[in-house]
């Protein structure tokens, strides 16, 4: 693989940052200095930064830009996957932190640690997950407080736990949510009679995607923020 994705992904710094120190000189492969990003790097091989090596993680951990028309799966006979936007190299073992409709972007997770996928995952951590939601009529007073209170859902035995619901226009919501269930998102404003034209998750927990990560991109989370997650 190329020398610049390597450390991006074994360092969690940006291919920007990665190609700086490239050319500044600050990596050896096999203690000789080497100043081209494209540079190959084999498993073999030894890749220091300032003398430390750099060392590949034994558990990977990214987060995506996920565009329409993806689904969130390892193969699919019908339809391209996330994994398809990530090199074939990288994925092994990997696999998909919760999931996101066909037709849904936004932040995406991936990782190999089966626990911290558990920990994000399972319903009694109640971690939160925020979506940015377009709505194809006003959404009205009363359909805000049913949501913030929690709503009984088609099918389901128990009313979902109460919602944040922030309104930025008459057509569209921020909501965050503490639970996973199938379509919830569309299902609730199903249930207080609207309907979801566009759904984007802008965040899970404290990790935000921010601006940085165009659709179908993804980077290497850092250290500080696999912890906040942990």
């Amino acid at each position: 693989m190329r020398l610049d994705f390597y450390l991006s992904h074994a360092e969690g710094m940006s291919r920007k940052d990665a190609k700086l120190n490239i050319t500044r000189g600050r990596i050896k492969i096999n203690s000789t200095v080497v100043k081209k990003a494209n540079t190959q790097v084999k498993e073999s091989d030894e890749v220091t930064l300032d003398g430390v090596t750099v060392g590949w993680p034994s558990e990977r951990y990214y987060m995506l830009h996920k565009p329409v028309d993806y689904v969130c799966a390892t193969q699919d006979d019908e339809h391209a996957t996330v994994l398809d936007l990530i090199p074939a190299n990288l994925h092994k073992d990997l696999k998909v932190v919760g999931r996101l409709d066909i037709d849904t972007t936004g932040l995406l997770l991936l990782t190999t640690d089966g626990q911290w996928l558990h920990k994000i995952t399972s319903p009694k951590h109640e971690c939160s997950k925020t979506y940015i939601v377009h709505l194809s009529t006003p959404i009205t007073t009363n359909a805000i407080t049913e949501l913030s209170n929690g709503i009984m859902l088609h099918g389901e035995s128990a009313p979902t736990l109460p919602a944040d619901v922030e309104l930025i226009s008459e057509r569209c919501i921020r909501l965050s949510i503490k639970e996973g269930k199938y379509h919830q998102v569309k299902r609730m404003l199903a249930a207080v009679g609207n309907h979801v034209d566009t759904l984007h998750r802008e965040s899970i927990g404290s990790l935000s995607l921010g601006e940085e990560l165009a659709l179908g991109e993804f980077r290497t989370l850092t250290e500080g923020e696999i912890n906040a997650l942990s």
